[in-house]
């Protein structure tokens, strides 16, 4: 069984940073990727960042520039440095990991609030 724990969320004033971090436990050892995805209310999920074992990124477009993940391959940690936060980021975030041949995993989320 694998688990992943998040941490990090909070409120934040607009412009602000936050920064999550999500870190795996159990049965896993390596992995294909690792990402957050985000879900504001009455919206569907959405990828916000994915990172590969090897490095590669891809983002959404609404946060490219503002949101950078990092990821430790030999703990099997993710993170997101999110800076400039707007109100529109608002959302629960959550963890997403990958393995190699399984299926994938999610957190439990955890809430990002942008207010002034």
């Amino acid at each position: 069984q694998v688990q992943l724990v998040e941490s990090g969320g909070g409120l934040v004033q607009p412009g602000g940073s936050l920064r999550l971090s999500c870190a795996a436990s159990g049965s896993i050892f390596s992995f294909y990727a690792m990402g957050w995805y985000r879900q504001a209310p009455g919206k569907q999920r959405e990828l916000v960042a994915l990172i590969t074992s090897g490095g590669s990124t891809n983002y959404a477009d609404s946060v490219k520039g503002r949101f950078t993940i990092t990821r430790d391959n030999a703990k099997i940690t993710v993170s997101l440095q999110m800076n400039s936060l707007k109100p529109d980021d608002t959302a629960v975030y959550y963890c997403n990991l990958v393995p190699w041949g399984r299926d994938e995993y999610w957190g439990q989320g955890t809430q990002v609030t942008v207010s002034s």
